[in-house]
């Protein structure tokens, strides 16, 4: 088996904590997060943006920015939203959705900006 490199993430260290599949990645620029939304919307899924205080990222329970953006088609109209959502709550994380209607589940959900810890 080939070598596979540990990430020493911990309970009792903040900012080595990893909630999602894209955590493991280097921090994604401007446009791969519109990428990911212009992928949502062309997914025929709604796009929708939650946010949390970085000691409660793990728990169930993620406050909804808004309602989610249903029917949204512009990326930008999306990036503007999030946006403002950081602006509003800077020291939280914000993740970006994408519920699909069809299998009635999440399609995408990622962390888009870590919050202060």
């Amino acid at each position: 088996m080939s070598q596979v490199q540990d990430y020493p993430s911990r309970i009792s260290d903040p900012k080595s904590r990893k909630a999602e599949t894209f955590s493991y990645l280097p921090k994604m620029t401007e446009d791969q997060i519109k990428a990911q939304v212009q992928y949502i919307i062309d997914q025929g899924w709604n796009p929708a943006i939650e946010h949390s205080e970085p000691e409660r990222a793990f728990d169930y329970f993620w406050y909804m920015w808004k309602l989610p953006m249903f029917g949204e088609t512009s990326a930008d109209a999306v990036i503007d939203e999030v946006n403002a959502c950081i602006k509003a709550n800077p020291n939280n994380h914000v993740r970006l959705i994408g519920y699909d209607n069809y299998a009635q589940s999440q399609g995408a959900n990622m962390l888009i900006k870590r919050g202060d810890m």
